[in-house]
């Protein structure tokens, strides 16, 4: 009886952790409403009921953005770490007419590995030198009176 009881907990177990679980951000199917705006036609009202309100407006020019993100479970033996299925990121430019004067879709192919930079900064001075030396005495010297108030 125990032996079935554990067998019936591990398949029940196995089979939750089977089915991927996804999580969504933002808004969905961006590919299939980026057809539907057309470029110099389409104005701000048609983007706002096609897609909705955006996810970020420009401050610099009239430029919309929209965002989605799909991220799935790997698999059990990743414990917990999630992989990027879909990235898209809408821009729609606005003339100042406010027709859509150009669109462009970034997909996960266009994303960027950025490298960062291994150098290390140098600092112009070092911890032997006559600046650093009396700085630090000063220092010292403006912080004895808060040290002698703390040991009383």
């Amino acid at each position: 009886m125990k032996n079935i009881f554990i067998f019936l907990t591990f398949l029940l177990t196995l089979n939750c952790s089977i089915n991927k679980v996804s999580n969504n951000h933002g808004f969905t199917l961006l590919e299939k409403k980026f057809n539907k705006i057309i470029k110099n036609k389409s104005n701000k009202n048609d983007a706002r009921k096609i897609i909705g309100p955006p996810s970020s407006i420009s401050n610099f020019g009239d430029m919309w953005f929209y965002i989605e993100r799909k991220k799935t479970n790997q698999s059990l033996f990743k414990l917990g770490k999630k992989k990027i299925n879909v990235n898209n990121i809408l821009i729609l430019e606005f003339n100042s007419m406010g027709i859509i004067s150009e669109k462009t879709l970034l997909n996960l192919n266009d994303m960027n590995n950025i490298k960062i930079a291994e150098q290390k900064t140098l600092k112009k001075f070092n911890q032997d030198s006559i600046v650093y030396n009396v700085l630090s005495t000063l220092r010292e010297k403006i912080n004895a009176p808060t040290r002698r108030n703390k040991n009383k």
